[in-house]
């Protein structure tokens, strides 16, 4: 990659239908062993990088992606391309931008950032889109690619699934760039500078932690990049842990989904907050002084009721999903709220915000979109802010939780079923159907079943929510062992 300035896109105007570098691409495909099952997820393409995610499908994906994108933007910019620290990460990286490159469009390479970063930047620097190479959260031997628009949000269905129309060799009638017409690829690090930057804006220089301790788990993953930095910068003592970029051990018994060594730090240097972030650090979980862990449900409460009293909560309306749990539902209603669920995804969550203009949003997973400052999720902003409004209010986070909601029993469990049709197809499986329809007879009104695939990893996912733990843990063993029976074998 060279690191020269930016040159001028080429401004000729594009052959109409297909040229000979799509028609290359387009022989390309028959070479590629796709599964029945959609490619794209809930976020994008993931899976086992080597075996669905190869660099042949990367060039293919980052050709077609850049024709799509082209042809739908607004701009003639480039390409902004990022990646957290998993050791299959450069090859997809290269073999994307050669797939870009050879759509006639530059590439700004950005290397290790957070997954907002490329969303900040492809919305701020006239971009025509983005692309992060990422399995967020996922272990790692997995890896995956989000799409961004030129506006820094999530790409629509409807143009992701105009990407898969051509991978799957149904070429659209879209501008193909001329056979003799390619790209650049730059690699621009720097640029992560204005993302840190934007982070601190709105919070500094009234943010100040001094006599602060905060932990920080960045998961050998994206977070590494900036993190700790960031938070330096607010005058706390900073504790980091699993804080250097490893591809081996991103997310492996740490980060969000694993709390435990976050919850030990906190207590072994007495600290007043800890946050773990996911592998590509969009989304966060906190743990306070205690030791509880403080989800998503949690800071949506907290943000929300902060800008309640502010004013700045149109409506009184916070977007979640159908993962949200009970007692938050119920709590927020009391202080007059309205708490509206969707599908688990945060594109969806962003979809429904921007239908009824609400303004903060997100999961149960610590996936938090605040429109007030940025349109996608942001593990590290939502932990700035999670710790000004501590400071704000001159509390303790273990004194808000104290003071907010009790949540009601919740299980989660997953079951790996490495079948992607059976996974995706489940509801046509008669015994898992017959499961669930005994367990919500069982509860009625004092409970709840949720089982959905994952639409990032290759598992299927199973609730249960119920006023007794004991109901929960009969029934998620009781639909889990339907699920597991029947489906993963």
């Amino acid at each position: 990659m060279v690191s020269s300035p930016v040159r001028p896109m080429d401004t000729s105007p594009p052959n109409q239908g297909l040229s000979q570098c799509s028609e290359a691409f387009s022989n390309g495909l028959s070479t590629l062993r796709l599964p029945n099952s959609p490619l794209f997820g809930t976020d994008g393409i993931r899976g086992k990088a080597g075996e669905l995610l190869t660099a042949p499908l990367a060039m293919e994906i980052g050709y077609w992606a850049g024709q799509v994108l082209r042809s739908h933007g607004a701009t003639s910019g480039p390409i902004v391309v990022g990646q957290d620290s998993r050791n299959s990460g450069h090859m997809l990286a290269t073999a994307i931008s050669a797939g870009l490159t050879s759509a006639g469009l530059d590439v700004w390479h950005l290397g290790l950032c957070p997954t907002p970063t490329v969303a900040y930047l492809a919305d701020t620097c006239n971009a025509l889109g983005g692309l992060m190479i990422s399995a967020s959260h996922n272990p790692p031997e997995d890896n995956g690619i989000k799409f961004f628009g030129g506006d820094g949000t999530k790409l629509s269905s409807a143009l992701q699934a105009e990407i898969e129309s051509a991978l799957r060799g149904q070429v659209l009638d879209t501008e193909a760039t001329l056979s003799n017409t390619w790209g650049q690829c730059y690699y621009r690090p720097e640029l992560v500078n204005r993302y840190i930057s934007f982070l601190h804006e709105p919070l500094l220089p009234t943010l100040n932690l001094q006599g602060k301790k905060v932990v920080l788990d960045l998961a050998w993953g994206s977070a590494t990049r900036v993190a700790e930095q960031v938070f330096q910068q607010t005058g706390a003592e900073v504790i980091a842990i699993h804080g250097a970029p490893d591809g081996d051990r991103i997310n492996v018994h740490c980060g969000s989904t694993h709390l435990a060594p976050l919850k030990a730090a906190v207590a072994a240097h007495q600290a007043d907050l800890g946050f773990a972030f996911d592998g590509d650090a969009d989304r966060v979980m906190a743990v306070d002084a205690k030791g509880r862990v403080v989800d998503g449900d949690y800071i949506l409460y907290l943000w929300g009721q902060r800008l309640q009293t502010q004013g700045r909560l149109p409506d009184n309306t916070v977007v979640s999903t159908v993962m949200a749990n009970l007692g938050f539902e119920r709590a927020w209603e009391r202080l007059g709220g309205t708490l509206v669920r969707t599908n688990v995804g945060d594109q969806y969550v962003h979809a429904e915000m921007l239908n009824r203009g609400a303004k903060l949003g997100g999961e149960q997973s610590g996936h938090i979109l605040c429109h007030h400052y940025s349109l996608t999720g942001d593990g590290i902003l939502t932990a700035l802010h999670l710790a000004s409004l501590v400071q704000g209010l001159g509390s303790s986070l273990a004194t808000l939780v104290d003071q907010s909601f009790q949540t009601y029993p919740q299980r989660l469990q997953n079951v790996r079923v490495l079948d992607r049709d059976r996974r995706l197809y489940w509801q046509e499986c008669d015994p898992v159907q017959q499961a669930i329809q005994t367990a919500e007879q069982a509860m009625g009104n004092d409970g709840r079943v949720l089982v959905r695939p994952s639409g990032t990893e290759p598992v299927i996912r199973v609730m249960v929510e119920a006023i007794q733990q004991e109901l929960v843990d009969h029934w998620t063993q009781y639909i889990v062992g339907a699920v597991s029976q029947h489906l993963a074998v």
